[in-house]
C-alpha cells in the first residue's frame, strides 16, 4: 500500500524534519514553473550546469519533461497557476545556496531523501522548519488567512501563492495540522479562569 500526499515522511536521524511530499510529488504536482532543473550558470561554483535532474532520473519516469526542466518559468505549470519564488541569483546573493547543492534547497532535499547526509543538513532542516514546520511562518500565515476567510483548510482560493511556496518546500497543509493550530489559537484566546 502506498502513501497518500499529506502523510508525513519520517527520517529517524532527523525526527524534527517532517515534510509530507516526496521530491517526485513536489514536481509531479507542478512546481517552480517547471524550470527548477533548467540549465544554469552557478556563480557559487562558477560553472554552467545542465542535466542535474538526471541524478534522480528514476523519479521522473512518466512525468512530462516540462514539469522538470522547462527552459522558461511558466506559472501555468504550477499546481496553483501562480508565480511563486525568487530568482537563483537572489538566492545566491543571500548565501542560501552552498557549493554541494548549487541548485538550492530542493536539490539538497532530493539528495537527503535519497540517503545522503551532510554538514548542511542542520541548516537546511532549520530553514524548512522556519518556513513550513509546525511553527513555520508560511504555514502559520496560511492557516491564519484560512481562519480569517472562514474557509476550509483545502480551499485553494485562499493564498494560492503561499500554498505554492509551501509545496516548493515539500509541504501541503493537512486537516490535522490546520485543526491543531486552530485549536491552540482558540485555547490561547480564551480568558483565564
Amino acid at each position: 500500500m502506498g502513501r497518500e500526499i499529506g502523510d508525513f515522511l519520517s527520517f529517524p536521524d532527523w525526527p524534527e524534519f517532517r515534510p509530507n511530499m516526496t521530491p517526485r510529488e513536489v514536481f509531479s504536482e507542478g512546481s517552480f514553473g517547471g524550470s527548477y532543473w533548467r540549465p544554469i550558470f552557478s556563480s557559487i561554483i562558477s560553472e554552467n550546469l545542465n542535466g542535474q535532474h538526471l541524478e534522480f532520473k528514476d523519479w521522473w519516469i512518466g512525468l512530462d519533461e516540462k514539469l522538470i526542466c522547462n527552459e522558461e518559468y511558466d506559472k501555468k505549470l504550477n499546481k496553483y497557476s501562480v508565480s511563486s519564488g525568487t530568482s537563483l541569483e537572489m538566492w545566491e546573493s543571500k548565501g542560501w545556496i552552498r557549493e554541494q547543492d548549487p541548485y538550492g534547497w530542493i536539490q539538497w532535499y532530493c539528495r537527503f531523501f535519497s540517503g545522503r547526509r551532510s554538514e548542511d543538513d542542520y541548516r537546511q532542516i532549520r530553514r524548512w522548519n522556519s518556513f513550513a514546520g509546525p511553527k513555520g511562518r508560511f504555514r502559520i500565515q496560511l492557516i491564519n488567512r484560512i481562519i480569517g476567510a472562514d474557509a476550509t483548510f483545502d480551499d485553494e482560493r485562499v493564498s494560492p501563492v503561499i500554498r505554492q511556496s509551501l509545496q516548493h518546500w515539500a509541504y501541503r497543509l493537512t486537516l490535522s495540522d490546520f485543526e491543531d493550530y486552530a485549536i491552540e489559537k482558540w485555547k490561547s484566546s480564551m480568558p483565564d479562569e
